[in-house]
């Protein structure tokens, strides 16, 4: 078989963990990124969920196609089945993405079960920020896991400003109102 694409647009994107012989900017249409699953393993517990990205149904989504030679396939894949469907709330799918060349190719891309019990749906940024917060799992915090994705759009020129408001409300609520002054003086 030949080579393959795989569609990153969260962690995939900064931390791919396979071997790809190039990377592309893509757009997948159809599809919106969305801090819509719960985490129960990388980034929180059933216990107290984390937040991630998911490919959730309307608009389209800008991120990394990473082309995967054909030797790899059986590797690779398994990396991911492994990464992505720890507990099957992504549905692994083939898509076409438009390259940054102008070019379409097939990629794989995981997408949200909108039917599976981790589903969050469609929430507020004071919700969103909520559960972030202080969440943690196998993967480390779910704020850097945020901050990361955030930090990583923006390098690449990727403008999503919900989870850019997201990101800006973990931020405010981590830090410390500073201390109101009383008496004399300035």
């Amino acid at each position: 078989m030949g080579d393959f694409w795989v569609f990153g647009y969260g962690s995939l994107m900064w931390r791919p963990g396979f071997a790809h012989v190039e990377t592309a900017r893509a757009r997948l249409f159809g599809f919106r990124r969305s801090l819509c699953v719960y985490s129960w393993v990388h980034r929180g517990t059933e216990a107290r969920p984390g937040l991630v990205l998911g490919l959730d149904r309307g608009g389209s989504c800008i991120g990394l196609a990473f082309r995967v030679p054909g030797e790899l396939r059986d590797e690779v894949i398994a990396y991911l089945h492994e990464r992505e469907l720890v507990t099957s709330v992504y549905l692994e799918r083939l898509l076409p993405v438009r390259l940054d060349t102008g070019a379409s190719a097939m990629a794989l891309c995981y997408v949200v079960d909108r039917t599976h019990k981790q589903y969050a749906g469609c929430l507020s940024v004071e919700e969103a920020a909520q559960v972030v917060s202080g969440g943690v799992g196998q993967s480390g915090r779910n704020e850097e896991y945020l901050f990361n994705t955030v930090n990583h759009l923006e390098a690449l020129g990727i403008r999503d400003h919900w989870l850019e408001s997201v990101a800006s409300r973990v931020r405010e609520e981590a830090s410390p109102v500073p201390a109101r002054r009383y008496g004399s003086g300035p």
